[in-house]
């Protein structure tokens, strides 16, 4: 169907927001997207976006062929958490390099794309609901004024407001693990640079850099047996941080001891949503299938949603039939990669004689492990 002129309202303006509102006008559609934060703004955190996720961003207009803003990876460096030892090094996807990007970064380019294209993006507008009328959607808003849209996408997060009306309450699941997250200067150049991946029992460390190596990003992940905060934003204490991974020596030792400010991100757990839309709305992103981030790809799967939600509506009848077609096309695919991060997670963690010979397995077949995930960073959601 033409969805030129018609009005679609995004909840939310993060990275599936913001690309859910392109790829609606670059097929013509009015878009307006609702964030109630007073600024875009984000704590300092790294992303990688692998292939998939880098090719909606061209699609979109967003990034040329070299994406601006972006870091190449060149791989993984696997290393013992007590010696540094490194263990293996992986290889990059066969389907093309990973950049590492500053959150920020990526959200300023996707935000300028989007009012270059003509999106209105309005600021402090808190969405309280969202009802179904005759003729679309009515969104109403904290402040008591009602918006109408012919469609409404709830690009609103993991802990999104709107998910339970198509859904009902759902109770998160806290998976026993809880990230730090830091980013401290660097600025020590790499010809290739790599993410390094440092696994201890019941913890591990993820490092990269960013912004052409002048921030290294820092993800420490232990296991806890006990939380009850669920959100990213919580401060933490860096000599906390330091004691409770202590014993890690190498390259991690020297970086957590420049570490001055961080947060603590509890890792609780939520299904895939099991409705997706009805008719008139319809979720995105962690919206509809929050991850655990041992995959990196809660961006790119937002991305992916993105491109074929727009796509949706080519052929259609309807904005019924298209985000049918949405729900349709995306279900499968973010259910199998949930579950590939949610694997990856136990194997992160492993203790005594089982993680010591999975660290002899990976120095001998290490590069080989690398593309058993080639389906996640090969899939191609504009071709």
């Amino acid at each position: 169907m033409d969805i030129s002129g018609r009005k679609f309202c995004v909840v939310g303006a993060g990275i599936g927001g913001l690309s859910a509102a392109l790829a609606l006008r670059q097929r013509g559609a009015e878009v307006q997207v609702l964030e109630q934060a007073p600024e875009i703004a984000e704590v300092g955190a790294g992303l990688q976006i692998s292939q998939n996720g880098i090719t909606v961003l061209r699609a979109l207009g967003v990034v040329g062929e070299v994406p601006e803003a972006g870091l190449q990876s060149f791989g993984t460096v696997l290393r013992d958490y007590r010696s540094g030892r490194v263990v293996s090094v992986l290889p990059g996807p066969q389907a093309g390099p990973t950049y590492y990007y500053h959150r920020a970064d990526l959200i300023e380019l996707l935000r300028s794309a989007a009012l270059r294209a003509g999106v209105e993006v309005t600021l402090n507008q808190k969405v309280s609901a969202v009802r179904r009328s005759a003729e679309g959607a009515v969104v109403e808003l904290a402040d008591g004024e009602d918006l109408f849209a012919d469609c409404v996408i709830a690009a609103d997060g993991g802990r999104s407001g709107l998910r339970p009306a198509l859904n009902g309450d759902e109770a998160p699941k806290f998976t026993h693990q809880v990230a730090w997250r830091a980013t401290i200067p660097w600025g020590r150049r790499e010809d290739q640079s790599r993410a390094a991946l440092t696994m201890g029992p019941g913890r591990h460390v993820v490092t990269y850099p960013l912004r052409d190596h002048a921030l290294m990003n820092i993800v420490a992940v232990e296991e806890r047996s006990d939380w009850r905060e669920e959100g990213w934003r919580l401060k933490g204490d860096p000599d906390d941080l330091r004691a409770r991974f202590a014993d890690f020596g190498g390259p991690v030792a020297e970086i957590l001891s420049d570490v001055r400010e961080t947060h603590l991100w509890a890792l609780f757990l939520r299904p895939v949503a099991q409705n997706w839309q009805n008719g008139r709305v319809a979720l995105l992103g962690d919206a509809a299938h929050p991850t655990l981030p041992f995959m990196a790809q809660g961006a790119c799967l937002a991305l992916e949603d993105a491109w074929l939600l727009g796509r949706s509506f080519e052929g259609k009848d309807s904005i019924a039939q298209a985000l049918a077609a949405y729900e349709n096309a995306r279900r499968n695919r973010a259910r199998r990669v949930v579950a590939a991060a949610a694997s990856n997670a136990r194997n992160f963690h492993l203790h005594g004689p089982m993680r010591l010979a999975a660290q002899m397995a990976l120095s001998v077949i290490g590069p080989r492990l690398g593309r058993r995930y080639e389906w996640i960073y090969s899939y191609d959601a504009t071709a």
